[in-house]
């Protein structure tokens, strides 16, 4: 029998259970768990509230882990009412304490929530700002409410921290990636390949509504769900949740719902990006896991043939180096607006190692027409990592259908890594078909619809979000030292005055830890340190981001203060 939660709560821990596993790739440590009904920090404005204004619900359909500041993101997507209703998209930032020996998590602090805006002088899809990104669906959002135009429309799944502190969020609507500021502000837009654009029978259309019929491009609601940054920050990797609506071959014996072919499909791809120029530069295929094999695990309940390539896909992608890779792959079935119970029998939460060294760039090669990979082809490396399931169920914990946040989190003691993911609780928000929102309570036995942010019956609550704290075995991972986007950093612009002087002395540094004469790297990083603070010319900002990542490279290496 899953734990319970019941009551009204409305702070943001209702609860931290702790347990420990035997030896795994990663192990479960402890669940945090955050009320439904908890608030972020969206400024009111003279306004009540409610989960369209500042309900913290839906940030965990991806957390990232800033190594340079030890803080937190997670990023809420298109927000309550699956893109009907208006939702300024946002980014949560929050601390944990992550106990260095055990790994397990504690004390959940919310520090700020940061807005997606554009400034004025900036557009995005040819709408010029001051204005907001919203979670509306294109076919909804004014001003122009054009499925031909993403306008400000942004389904946000994928999130990433560049060594000099900019966000990159790639989205499902274009699919797109943008870049911001740490203040939420926009940058710019990033070149999406044509291959991936959606397209219904007669143009562009962007819309993830049911009665968008896309036949070519990304599948509906299934666009850019994973997102990982390369450790020096040149190179972004976006993963589509499932296949190409056109890459795939349908079933013959299909009856209903057997368009379009994607959904047959197990072989969902992954750019990488030039973070320099915001080009692709080539593309490779994931496969998903087999039906076959799904299946097996769930007998009495299996999936037909056209759930291969839409019911099952990947939540979340995240670096382990320049090649190597977590993914995080799923069902859609489990805990969740649509299962508030947890009644169907779950098959897939599973994390997969992946590797793109000797995979084909499949850039010029479309898998139109076939469920298998043309000769030649050779898919990215894959490995299972950890299976989520068994040791959630053995926990008797919840098993949320929207598993979709993960990040490599701090360094423990011995060092392995604390791994953190996160559900995503679609706010505890459903809706029927003509479009009206209702929030869903339980208590985990029984559920109830109720009039949105009317507040739910007495012994019930809205659906928590759910942190799981994992610690990853002794040689499973080691992530590369925070040098590799200190040497980013010097390379930007803002730097130039004193990047000469600076880059060969961190080159020395890097040298010696290779060495492993670390008392001497950790002088050269406390001299460092020194000649930025004396630095005038450089933006105060930039100085503050290489300063902490200073700080991270020393804590990596062991360095104490007077080495």
């Amino acid at each position: 029998m899953p734990l319970p939660f019941h009551g009204r709560a409305t702070g943001l821990l209702l609860l931290s259970l702790l347990f420990s596993w035997a030896a795994d790739a990663a192990s479960l440590k402890n669940i945090l768990i955050i009320a439904g009904a908890a608030v972020d920090k969206t400024p009111l404005n003279g306004s009540r509230g409610g989960a369209s204004v500042n309900r913290l619900g839906g940030f965990g359909s991806d957390i990232y882990y800033d190594r340079f500041e030890n803080v937190f993101y997670g990023l809420t997507d298109r927000g309550p009412g699956g893109g009907t209703i208006r939702f300024a998209t946002r980014v949560q930032k929050f601390t944990l304490d992550i106990d260095p020996v055990s790994g397990t998590a504690g004390k959940f602090n919310l520090i700020a929530t940061i807005p997606l805006t554009i400034p004025a002088g900036k557009a995005v899809n040819g709408i010029a700002g001051p204005g907001g990104l919203n979670g509306i669906d294109p076919m909804l959002g004014a001003p122009d409410s054009n499925a031909q135009s993403l306008g400000l429309s942004l389904d946000a799944e994928g999130f990433v921290v560049a060594p000099d502190g900019h966000f990159y969020v790639s989205d499902e609507y274009g699919p797109s990636i943008y870049e911001f500021r740490p203040d939420g502000v926009f940058v710019r837009a990033f070149r999406t390949p044509g291959n991936l654009v959606p397209h219904d029978a007669a143009a562009l259309n962007y819309s993830s509504l049911n009665s968008a019929m896309t036949v070519k491009g990304r599948q509906r609601n299934r666009g850019f769900e994973g997102l990982a940054i390369s450790p020096d920050g040149t190179r972004l990797f976006a993963l589509l949740q499932d296949p190409l609506a056109d890459e795939g071959s349908i079933d013959p014996s299909c009856m209903t719902a057997c368009t379009p072919p994607g959904r047959f499909s197990r072989n969902i791809r992954l750019v990488a990006y030039s973070t320099i120029t915001g080009e692709s530069v080539s593309q490779y295929i994931y496969p998903l896991e087999d039906l076959a094999g799904i299946n097996a695990r769930v007998p009495a309940n299996p999936f037909s043939a056209n759930a291969q390539g839409v019911n099952i896909g990947i939540s979340a992608l995240t670096a382990i180096n320049d090649h190597e890779f977590l993914v995080l792959e799923r069902d859609n079935r489990g805990f969740g607006i649509d299962d508030p119970t947890g009644s169907t029998p779950v098959s897939t939460k599973r994390i997969y190692r992946i590797d793109i060294a000797g995979a084909t760039n499949v850039s010029g090669i479309t898998l139109a027409g076939t469920n298998t990979l043309p000769a030649g082809v050779v898919p990215v490396g894959k490995k299972l990592f950890t299976d989520l399931l068994p040791q959630l169920i053995t926990a008797e914990a919840r098993v949320p259908e929207k598993i979709e946040g993960l990040t490599v989190g701090p360094r423990l003691a011995d060092g392995t890594y604390e791994l953190l993911i996160a559900s995503d609780n679609d706010f505890s928000v459903t809706q029927n078909d003509l479009g009206m929102q209702f929030d869903v309570c339980t208590n985990g036995v029984t559920s109830q619809q109720v009039a949105i942010d009317a507040g739910c019956p007495d012994g019930m609550s809205l659906l928590p979000t759910f942190l799981f704290s994992f610690k990853t075995s002794p040689n499973e991972i080691e992530l590369p030292s925070p040098i590799n986007q200190l040497f980013t950093l010097l390379r930007d612009q803002d730097f130039s005055p004193i990047s000469g002087r600076l880059t060969p002395r961190l080159r020395a540094a890097e040298k010696l830890m290779s060495n492993r004469r670390n008392g001497e790297a950790c002088k050269i990083f406390q001299d460092l340190s020194r000649q930025t603070s004396k630095a005038k010319s450089i933006p105060l900002s930039q100085i503050n981001r290489f300063d902490l990542g200073l700080n991270a490279t020393q804590q990596a290496l062991g360095c104490k203060t007077g080495n």
